[in-house]
């Protein structure tokens, strides 16, 4: 296998302010939200993350998208230091989030732009891969709409499109599908396998379990902040279904006495 991707022992910790601690119930200060996380992901599979609510995942995405800093331990991505070379990380990811907020006035055609403009995109690539992407999401016709008039789906999906705009072979996508109609997911979830058939890897957190199922060909289970299990889906889901194997392991954690 090639690997792409090679998680080493992150930690990430995260100090409560007094408001914190009351809202969340607890005494402690400081809350370890990802613990000692290690594994790998193969060049072209698509790599699922499960867990509940603050389990670690979203810290685990935006440590390897070097939007924060571990506090100890290291991840590389095709060969680059998400500590040391943060800025060559960034040039061969996409990162989609669901707290990624586009700001409202702006259009899907100047955000566009704007990004394709960051990468250093030339003008012919950008015309090409927007029109290719506008069309295979249905933004062509709401290209000149400000995203303060476009739909909630329309916008995740104006989203999804920035977040590929320099074409990348490693992509981070954080619940990609939440909050979208069936119709739209179905777009979504057909267009992560196409990226997949051409090579793509991609990191997939997300409740879903279904979706994890019919699209990852790994998963990983996070409680706590560990990674408590990881395989092959199918070995996985061999005698239950994902959902079942979850939540048998989840009771068997100390996630599960709370």
């Amino acid at each position: 296998m090639d690997v792409i991707l090679s998680v080493q022992n992150l930690k990430k910790q995260f100090r409560l302010s007094y408001k914190q601690q009351k809202l969340q119930n607890t005494n402690k200060k400081v809350i370890t939200a990802v613990d000692n996380l290690s594994f790998t992901a193969n060049r072209g599979e698509i790599f699922g993350l499960l867990g509940p609510n603050g389990a670690g995942k979203t810290t685990t995405l935006r440590m390897l998208a070097t939007l924060i800093s571990p506090d100890s331990g290291d991840a590389f991505i095709d060969g680059h230091s998400i500590v040391k070379e943060p800025d060559k990380v960034r040039a061969k990811i996409g990162f989609l989030t669901g707290e990624l907020r586009l700001e409202d006035f702006f259009t899907p055609d100047y955000l566009f732009n704007f990004f394709s403009e960051l990468y250093g995109i030339s003008e012919d690539v950008r015309r090409r891969r927007k029109q290719e992407l506008f069309s295979r999401f249905g933004i062509d016709r709401f290209a000149g709409v400000k995203l303060a008039n476009l739909s909630t789906g329309m916008k995740q999906k104006v989203s999804l499109v920035i977040s590929v705009v320099n074409d990348p072979d490693f992509i981070i996508f954080d619940e990609p599908t939440n909050g979208l109609d069936v119709l739209t997911a179905r777009t979504v979830t057909d267009f992560l396998l196409e990226l997949k058939s051409r090579g793509k890897t991609i990191i997939l957190s997300t409740h879903i379990f279904s979706l994890v199922e019919k699209i990852c060909d790994r998963a990983g289970i996070i409680i706590g902040g560990r990674l408590v299990a990881l395989d092959s889906v199918a070995n996985l889901t061999r005698e239950k279904n994902l959902e079942e194997v979850f939540f048998d392991i989840y009771s068997g954690t100390a996630g599960g006495e709370s």
